[in-house]
């Protein structure tokens, strides 16, 4: 059988290292931290990790953090998760070309849509991504859905003035 690692941090001593845990936020890392402060009071590695609901090999993982970096090794960490598909320069061009709005003669469509956007950002960008995620990615940017009331083309302006200022309010 090798030897157990040892605790070469003492700095802290198990009673500081449960008031740690006492203060601690994240759950996991209070556990670790009464694992380590059960050793140095001289609990067998065994029975400190049943006690801390892990196996010996797990804490002798978290001793070996605890010594490189202290109280803060222990912490949880969240993993980096997938690279986004479009870069911040990318975002900011999609606003861009968002808040711009499509050319009719270029684009063969007279407003933005998801799946008109997927499409240009495949084109662009070869990305290629569903409209729902192009959804998202507009919220993200602070655009809105909201479109402006529509008009008829031959609509006269001034007819519709004249008719207002005619009109008995209501």
């Amino acid at each position: 059988m090798t030897a157990a690692v040892r605790i070469t941090r003492l700095e802290h001593t198990p009673a500081a290292l449960r008031r740690a845990a006492a203060h601690c936020s994240d759950a996991t890392q209070a556990r670790r931290l009464l694992a380590i402060a059960l050793v140095l009071e001289g609990v067998s590695r065994q029975a400190a990790a049943r006690q801390t609901g892990m196996q010996r090999q797990t804490l002798r993982d978290w001793v070996h953090r605890y010594n490189a970096s202290g109280i803060s090794g222990l912490q949880s960490h969240k993993p980096d998760g997938r690279p986004p598909k479009l870069s911040q320069l990318q975002m900011a061009t999609l606003r861009e070309m968002v808040v711009a709005g499509p050319d009719p003669a270029l684009h063969q469509v007279i407003r933005w849509r998801c799946v008109d956007l997927c499409d240009e950002v495949a084109r662009r960008f070869e990305v290629k991504v569903p409209a729902r995620t192009m959804g998202k990615w507009l919220r993200k940017l602070d655009l809105t859905r909201l479109q402006p009331r529509p008009y008829h083309p031959k609509t006269d302006a001034a007819a519709q003035e004249a008719f207002k200022k005619t009109s008995l309010p209501g």
